[in-house]
């Protein structure tokens, strides 16, 4: 019994004993049938309470640990664990799965519900307790049968044993025992029962009544396995010390022998039949036997080789080596038993699998029967007494199974398909049980199972490699790169077919041209122009090709790491779906729905795995892994969508979608046909049947899943089906197409492919051979297309004779390439054996060819074009005539390959043969003597050139050597590198030395160039790379990394490259994609080719030019190195030290007793002004109104609302709708962070849809990753958060032509593009952008999937293409001063113009992606802003300019800007610097740098200011006046602005000459004093702001400056630690009376007491202190200090506001406070951001408040008006002031 064949009987679940209730819940549910559904394990099980019976559902692969029944209760949901858990949907009633649910968790699914509606929701758990591997508390190992009765007993580590009736499926007995049971034994006759414990003692009981017979402890080990010997008389056990011990049963168990041989635990034992020897199995993988009963080893083997076996438990010995895997280390299998009259062996391991083999089983890796069932590991396996059924125990899923046993004859009497129906019941993926029979595989097909589409270093590795490179490049930044080429290449025809390795990847498109692929080109094949276009959007090899339903698109499939297919217009070749992110490796099929909706795709990873696309939108509809051989074919069914079906390796699956996943059936052969390898499969008319062809040339015919019969139809694979309306088409490996009617029964016709057939007009050249294999066939246009293993591409007429289209080399790397000396003709050698002759004009054939005995490595003409010399690839040269191919001479003198080879300059008297061997031989032609041995290299040669008089020999090795040898003696020469330059080389093919030191990237380190060529007039070098990529260089190419043209259309790599003869065309090999393609040069660069070939793509993607800046701007230059960081990582603004008040301790001062009566109350704490009104405590506070707007590094952040009644635009973290007509403003305040972004849906169908993005750093703190609110600008209401992956924030929003599409940049270092659905809240795709920052995205104005981004030297055109976006760089070629600039803005216009504002002024103009013209110094600083006109086309652009007569910031231009206005804003500045315009009916809205917005009217450029804010810098000095409704604020801008808080406007505004700190009034409100940072302050007269005085004391910032309310005094404190006071009486000569020192850091803030007797200074060390005036003594009496009645209270320090600090302070500061003058509310700002509002006195620690948001990072001041009407607050960051209105 040598076969590795599983065993033809099966088994099949019958009952499962235990529920799951630990660590579950809610897992038991009536159905709607009224029976119980619950789970155990992985199983599903239906129990029916009347019948006693029990149904099981299987889909699982791993526990199942979460149920819910839908609220029809019919449909169930169960989840799992697992790596890749996933959610079924299943039938109560037939068990069948109705839906998959995957990819939303990681761990496993913990909880489920329906919705009412009957929707699943699905919680995560957190890794869940089940999987731990050992042993937890609670496994169940112990299992014995009954000998005599159907009964089977179970102990487990819950330390109860079990006794069950497998009739009745019922529990029978149960007993608790003191220990965890881990193994039990049946006597001989059933009456005892020896139960093995955890502690390594055992315990036997009597059956009957479960009494204690004996309880013996002679280990201290768990006991594992115990058995009875045969016989009755001993009982032998086995321990995890490593012992076995025999006790006599008669004699009260005395022991009577020890085993001692084993190093480790005891695993298994047996007895001989007779019982006289007794094998062991233990943990160290030891097979031993022992004498009984003393338990002496026996040494030699031969006695035990004939014994029979009492039972076979063993895991170890040559009758079970199958059940291993080959390779597998030996753990994973727990239990085995032996069923010795049927010859089966059942197993149970570590993965859950119970398993089924034949017994013996002597060679490893045997095929089985697998079923699922248990989760974690199988602990024991059992035949019952009658060997009709196997019992099987679970380890931590505690349940008992039962498998009834169907033995072959059940299975051959053609039982009901059904038995193997539930799920992957029996056949499992990895033993197809029936495989084992099937014959070896054809050579073809084994062939192509062996190919690898694993690369070294895939395309997508290129950014990567690239940044790596960088950081090498920054060294040799200050180089110049040499200029890439002016002049470009066409891809012009491609000689080739992929047929090796694919299949069905030839096709009719609706016009009547051909589809199909080779290399990494999509072809359109024109049949009657003879003529090609080509798709070139992939990077590496195409795999697999299919045609839309309606002939119009086409989906190709590519290698790659994370491989994309794309799907495209044969028409237009534009890509318009990109579909990736599933696949590993490669996409080796796909088909198209009947509907042309959906896509299937199958991978080359392991699992080969099946995806379903919703193409259009780019999502993945289904998934499933599909079967672990190769998969050939996808056939999508063309009646029913959600069926298809997949042949492959040794398997055909019938697919049925059930939600997110795929089920299936498989081929059910029975005894109709052999199972087969099948490679081609088609639906027939009526929907059920398939066909499907196989390896062996049969045809088999299916109703699914069942085979119904077998015709035999090729010798040889059938390769290719084709169904028609009534019947088919078939191709095999015999070269014979064959039609057939349409149930297989009659062959109506064939045709063979021979020479003989084809017609004299065949344009692609000859057949290579007669009868090529067949690969894929079409129908279409009454002609057969046929696609052969040969490369060719056939048509054939229904008639019979036969067209050749295309063709191209076979299977194998092509190296050799050679063009003719004067003709347009070439020659390429390949490793497929031949040798082939092309024409390269318009023809594009084959002239000739002819086999070779070996594969060669190169080739070459003589100078006169008569020889051909070929070098092979086993060292031998073969010199041919140029025109018949046939022999002139050969010879062979190397070992290793011939590498390169070249004839001398004319008349072509020596030839050089360069090879692997690291020689070069010298041969005399005519004579065939060789002359000289060029010796001396260190490494292979790769490359030789002669020089042009055919003395010098130059030769490249692979050690990157140059060298020099004389001809024809071939002695070694040293040149030097001036002597060099003036050697003329009669051809250039060498890819080292001086002048062509820049072609190598500068990741060669990883690629090498394989191939270089010279043209003619040495201007242009060509050189082909291991990348696939082609690149032209300008020659010489001196310096390191030059520019260049590059070019995609090989995959793998480009082997060898050579101009033609006249240089007009340049003729490229790529290694495996067998291609030869033909490029035509195009000369001069520039716009003016046809748009239809993409144009070259700059060198390395210039984006790494260290050294060419885009232009500079300081305001750019400040932008682009903004770091944008949260409010949650606010730190305090100012540098404190020392305990903040909340943590300090504080002693019970005198003060704190309890007051006695007799005691004179407390004075006020605070003055209370205007007593008359009664005291009103503030309730809240509501936003009226903010001084602010973002314009210092945001743009396009303003619009009008409402046909401009109303604009919009941000500050801080507030969006502000304002309305002009009335000037009251309302807020958006949802956001949590500042507002970098604004945008308004232009589509009349979302009027007034506003989308905002913020700061936001993915963080430790949940939630503040950034945001994109989407909202109505009217309700405010909140329609869509949009939660984002740019990690930093949202730097630019933008929404599409159709308003439904949103599209946002990140801020963050790959400045990630995103787009999203706004309103389903879902992205549609995401892409790194651009290493450095990027501005603008926006939309095209008419469309929803092309849109421009632009930024640091880079502007880009996307293409959205399903879910997945594309981009083409800005080409610049050669307009005039055009070169690739930072980019600031971007506006739109006609004919696909684009317009991109650059940092030096000028705009550049783009059709497409190429620039068309410059317009120059459209501004004379960087143009910041465009502003497309939807209505009339007409574009308004803002920039930075001084306002001159003809100049101005802003312009408005005709459609084509080409002429335009410019219009003065009149703001008095120097420059005037704009960041954002948007054009109104008859006006401009205008945004400037400095946060002023103005509306500019078209007609009399007249400007009108309507908001006017603090340009950049913070806001630290504010003031309210005393009596009127007004307040004064002081800003880093050097500026005093003057506000009134009733008519919300500026009234004016002071230039102070440095940034001003602090400002205050003097009581009366006539004096006014600003602080300066330079240490400086000024008096002003308060109602003219006119200057009175200036004093300077200090050269540090000034912090805080007061009037004492009599207003004899003026205090100033500063950063230097001081407060000064100052004498006013004495008019403006300041006299300075005294200075506070001692204090121990810088002031914050200072209040004079009512009677101007004292002042209070808080400190940046945390103290508050108190100081007399004007004497300046330090009081320190607690009790004198609460006496006094203070004037003001701003200071964030003392007791009285101690409840300000709230806990979070350790980060971030309060920064600021204020007590109104009624004495009885206190806000205060901090750096949060935030605006809190307290009860004022606020003692106690962390106080009650309610807070604001608005503000950005640091609220810096904060002030009640004079009447605590209002709050006003400023902002640090934001440069805003808010007014708050008292409620």
């Amino acid at each position: 019994m040598s076969d590795r064949s599983a065993p033809g009987c099966r088994l099949r679940l019958d009952w499962v004993y235990g529920y799951r209730g630990h660590q579950c819940r809610n897992n038991l549910f009536y159905t709607a049938g009224k029976e119980v559904v619950y789970f155990v394990a992985g199983v599903g099980v239906v129990y029916n309470t009347r019948e006693h019976s029990q149904r099981f559902y299987l889909g699982h692969n791993d526990d199942i640990i979460s149920l819910a029944l839908h609220p029809e209760r019919s449909l169930v949901a169960t989840g799992q664990v697992g790596k890749d858990p996933y959610v079924c949907v299943w039938d109560s009633f037939t068990v069948q799965t109705v839906s998959l649910l995957r990819d939303g968790h990681t761990h496993g699914i913990a909880c489920l519900a329906f919705s009412a509606d009957g929707q699943v929701m699905v919680r995560e758990r957190d890794k869940p307790l089940l999987i731990m591997q050992g042993h937890s508390e609670g496994e169940l190992w112990a299992l014995d049968v009954h000998p005599k009765k159907p009964l089977a007993v179970t102990g487990s580590d819950d330390r109860s044993v079990r006794l069950w009736s497998l009739v009745d499926h019922a529990l029978i007995a149960r007993c608790n025992m003191e220990e965890a049971v881990r193994s039990v034994a049946f006597s001989l006759d059933g009456s005892q029962l020896a139960l093995g414990m955890k502690d390594g003692s055992f315990t036997v009981l009597r059956v009957r009544d479960m009494t204690e017979v004996v309880h013996i402890k002679d280990r201290k080990e768990v006991i594992h396995e115990m058995k009875f010997s045969p016989d009755g008389t001993y009982l032998a056990v086995g321990s995890n010390d490593g012992l076995v011990d025999v006790y006599a049963v008669a004699q009260r168990y005395k022991k009577v022998g020890e085993c001692s041989k084993s190093t480790s635990f005891i695993t298994h034992l047996d007895w001989s039949v007779d019982g006289k020897i007794l094998q062991s199995n233990d943990g160290a993988g030891e097979r031993l036997f022992y004498r009984m009963p003393m338990g002496k080893p026996i040494v030699n083997n031969e006695e035990v080789k004939g014994q029979h076996w009492a039972s076979w438990s063993s895991v170890l010995g040559s009758e079970v080596s199958g059940i291993w895997p080959k390779y597998s280390d030996s753990t994973a299998v727990n239990a085995v038993d032996a069923n010795l009259s049927a010859a089966v062996l059942v197993t149970g391991d570590d993965l859950g699998l119970v398993k089924l083999y034949r017994f013996p089983c002597l060679r490893k890796g045997a095929k089985f029967r697998k079923y699922i069932g248990h989760s974690a590991h199988v602990t024991n396996v059992r035949w019952s007494s009658d060997l009709q059924c196997v019992l099987t125990t679970g380890g931590a899923d505690h349940a008992l199974f039962q498998w009834r046993f169907l033995p072959e004859e059940v299975m051959n009497g053609g039982l009901d398909v059904n038995i193997q129906e539930s799920h992957s019941d029996s056949n499992s993926e990895e033993s197809d049980s029936d495989i084992s029979d099937v014959p070896e595989l054809d050579s073809d097909i084994e062939q192509e199972t062996q190919i690898n589409y694993e690369r070294q270093v895939y395309k997508e590795d290129l950014p990567q490699l690239r940044q790596q490179s960088r950081e090498k490049k920054q060294q040799v930044g200050s180089l110049k790169r040499q200029n890439g080429p002016d002049q470009g290449l066409r891809l012009q025809f491609v000689h080739g077919y992929r047929g090796y390795d694919c299949r069905n990847n030839l096709f009719y498109t609706q016009s009547g041209e051909v589809v199909y692929h080779v290399a990494a080109v999509g072809v359109v094949y024109n049949r009657q122009l003879h003529s090609q276009r080509f798709y070139l959007g992939h990077d590496d090899d195409i795999l697999s090709l299919s045609i839309h339903p309606l002939k119009d698109y086409a989906a190709t499939g590519q290698v790659g790491r994370d491989p994309a297919v794309h799907v495209w217009d044969v028409q237009t070749l534009k890509c318009l779906s990109l579909l990736r992110g599933h696949h590993q490796r490669g996409v080796c099929a796909l088909d198209f729905s009947v509907d042309g909706k959906s896509l299937v795709s199958v991978g080359v990873d392991d699992g080969h795995s099946i995806v379903v696309w919703d193409w259009k939108r780019g999502e993945k509809l289904a998934t499933a892994r599909g079967h672990k051989e190769k998969i050939f074919v996808v056939k999508c069914n063309p009646m029913l969508m959600d069926k298809l079906v997949t042949v492959g390796i040794k398997h055909i699956k019938f697919w049925q979608h059930a939600g997110g996943g795929l089920t299936f059936r498989r081929g059910a052969f029975r005894s109709v046909g052999r199972p087969e390898t099948m490679m081609s499969v088609c639906y027939g008319r009526s929907e059920a049947l398939v066909f499907s062809g196989a390896a062996t040339g049969d045809v088999y015919i299916w109703k699914e899943p069942v085979l119904l019969k077998t015709v035999k139809a090729h010798d040889g694979p059938v390769f290719a089906m084709f169904s028609l309306d009534k019947g088919f088409v078939t191709g095999g490996k015999d070269g014979v197409v064959e039609l057939w009617d349409d149930m297989f029964d009659r062959c109506l016709k064939t045709y063979a492919i021979k020479r003989t057939a084809l017609s004299p007009g065949s344009k692609g050249g000859l057949l290579l051979e007669d009868n090529p294999s067949i690969r894929a066939i079409t129908l279409g246009h009454g002609h057969i297309l046929v696609g052969t293993k040969n490369g060719e591409v056939l048509e054939i007429d229904k008639t019979g004779p036969m067209t050749l289209l295309v063709q191209g080399h076979m299977e194998g790397e092509v190296w050799g390439l050679a063009a003719h000396p004067l003709l347009p003709v070439c020659v390429t050698v390949s490793d497929d054996k031949t040798l082939r002759l092309w024409e390269t004009s318009a023809s594009h054939r084959m002239v000739a060819v002819r086999k070779l005995k070996r594969g060669g490595r190169c080739c070459s003409f003589s100078p006169d074009g008569k020889a051909l010399a070929v070098g092979l690839s086993d060292g031998g040269v073969l010199v041919a005539n140029a025109d018949t191919l046939e022999d002139l001479l050969s010879f062979h003198h190397r070992r290793d390959a011939i590498s390169d080879i070249r004839f001398s300059p004319d008349p072509g008297k020596y030839l050089a043969v360069a090879s692997h061997d690291s020689f070069v031989d010298i041969y005399h032609v005519l004579s065939t003597k060789r002359v000289g041995i060029c010796k001396g290299a260190s490494g292979y040669i790769t490359h030789v050139d002669w020089d042009a008089r055919g003395k010098l020999l130059q030769v490249n090795t692979g050690a990157k050597e140059q060298l020099f040898f004389e001809a024809p003696r071939g002695r070694r020469q040293t040149v030097q590198n001036s002597e060099l330059e003036r050697v003329e080389w009669s051809s250039w093919t060498c890819v080292l030395g001086s002048s062509c030191e820049g072609i190598w990237p500068t990741h060669s380190d990883i690629t090498d160039v394989n191939a270089a060529s010279l043209t003619r007039d040495r201007t242009l070098l060509a050189t082909g790379d291991d990348f696939g990529f082609l690149k032209l260089f300008s020659y010489p190419v001196r310096g390191q990394f030059a520019r260049f043209e590059r070019y995609v259309g090989h995959s793998a790599q480009v082997t060898n490259v050579r101009w033609a003869q006249d240089d007009s065309a340049l003729l490229t090999v790529g290694g495996a994609d067998t291609a030869l393609m033909i490029w035509a040069r195009e000369r001069g660069g520039g716009i003016d080719r046809e748009p239809d070939p993409p144009p070259a793509v700059d060198g390395e993607e210039s984006e790494d030019d260290v050294e060419e800046d885009g232009g500079y701007d300081s305001d750019v230059a400040r932008e682009k190195t903004v770091d944008y960081v949260t409010k949650m990582y606010a730190v305090s603004i100012r540098e404190m030290r020392g305990t903040k008040p909340h943590q300090q301790l504080k002693e019970l001062s005198a003060e704190e007793r309890p007051p006695v009566s007799r005691a004179a109350p407390q004075p006020e704490k605070l003055q209370k002004n205007n007593v008359s009104k009664k005291k009103r405590l503030v309730e809240d506070l509501v936003l009226d109104h903010v001084f602010g707007f973002r314009g210092f590094d945001c743009r396009n952040n303003l619009h009008y609302l409402n046909d401009g009644s109303d604009i919009v635009y941000h500050t801080a973290a507030t969006a502000i709708v304002h309305s002009l007509s009335n000037g009251t403003q309302s807020f958006y305040l949802e956001h949590t962070d500042d507002i970098l972004c604004l945008t308004v849906n232009q589509h009349p169908k979302y009027k007034n849809i506003i989308a905002t993005g913020q700061i936001g750093d993915v963080s430790e703190i949940p939630g503040t990753n950034p945001s994109i609110h989407v909202w109505d600008a009217m309700s405010k209401q909140t329609l869509s958060i949009l939660r984002s992956p740019h990690t930093k924030g949202v730097g630019y929003v933008n929404f599409s032509a159709t308003g439904k599409l949103l599209l946002s940049v990140g801020v963050e270092p790959e400045h990630t593009i995103t787009v999203w659905r706004w309103q389903e809240g879902s992205r549609v795709c995401s892409r790194a952008g651009h290493p450095d920052r990027i501005f603008v995205v926006e939309f095209r104005p008419d469309s929803d999937s092309q849109f421009v981004s632009v930024g640091l030297k880079h502007v880009k055109f996307w293409t959205l293409a399903g879910g997945a976006l594309m981009y083409k760089k800005g080409a610049v070629g050669t307009v005039e001063d055009g070169r690739m600039q930072t980019m600031l803005s971007v506006a739109f216009g006609a004919n696909n113009l684009t317009f991109t504002g650059a940092i030096n002024g000028d705009v550049y103009v783009w059709r497409d992606h190429f620039l068309l013209r410059v317009v120059a110094k459209a501004h004379t600083g960087p143009v910041f802003t465009m502003y497309t006109t939807l209505r009339d086309g007409l574009i308004v652009t803002g920039g930075k300019e001084r306002p001159t007569k003809e100049g101005g910031a802003v312009k408005l231009w005709d459609q084509e800007m080409k002429r335009c206005r410019a219009f003065q804003l009149e703001t008095g500045q120097q420059v005037e610097c704009v960041r954002s315009v948007c054009r109104g009916k008859g006006k401009i809205l205008v945004g400037t740098k400095d946060g002023e917005i103005i509306e500019v009217g078209e007609k009399n450029a007249a400007s009108n200011l309507l908001l006017d804010s603090h340009a950049r810098g913070g806001i630290w000095g504010l003031a309210a006046h005393p009596v009127k409704e007004l307040c004064i604020t002081a800003s880093d801008d050097a500026t005093i602005r003057l506000w009134d808080l009733s008519d919300k406007k500026l009234l004016n505004k002071v230039c102070v000459g440095h940034a001003a700190r602090c400002v205050s009034y003097s009581s009366d409100g006539e004096m006014l004093a600003v602080g300066m940072k330079n240490g400086e302050f000024l008096l002003l007269l308060s109602n003219s702001l006119k200057m009175w005085t200036k004093k300077r004391d200090r050269s540090a910032s000034l912090q805080d400056i007061r009037f004492s309310p009599d207003r004899r005094l003026l205090a100033v404190g500063s950063v230097e630690n001081t407060v000064d006071v100052y004498d006013m009486s004495g008019g403006p000569s300041l006299n300075r009376l005294v200075y506070c020192s001692d204090i121990p850091a810088f002031i914050l803030q200072l209040d004079f007491s009512a009677d101007s007797c004292y002042i209070q200074v808080s400190t940046g060390a945390y103290k508050r202190l108190v100081f007399e005036v004007p004497s300046g003594k330090l009081l320190n009496d607690q009790s004198t200090i609460d006496r006094i009645t203070w004037a003001t209270w701003t200071s964030i320090l003392g007791d009285e506001v101690l409840g300000i600090w709230p806990r979070n302070a350790d980060k971030a500061d309060v920064i600021c406070a204020c007590v109104s003058h009624a004495g009885l509310s206190l806000v205060s700002g901090d750096d949060f951001g935030l605006v809190k509002l307290f009860d004022f006195p606020c003692t106690e620690k962390f106080a009650k408040h309610k807070r604001y948001l608005g503000h950005s990072p640091h609220v810096t001041n904060i002030r009640f008006s004079h009447d605590d009407k209002y709050v006003i607050s400023t902002g640090g960051d934001d440069c805003s002031v808010f007014v708050w209105k008292c409620l």
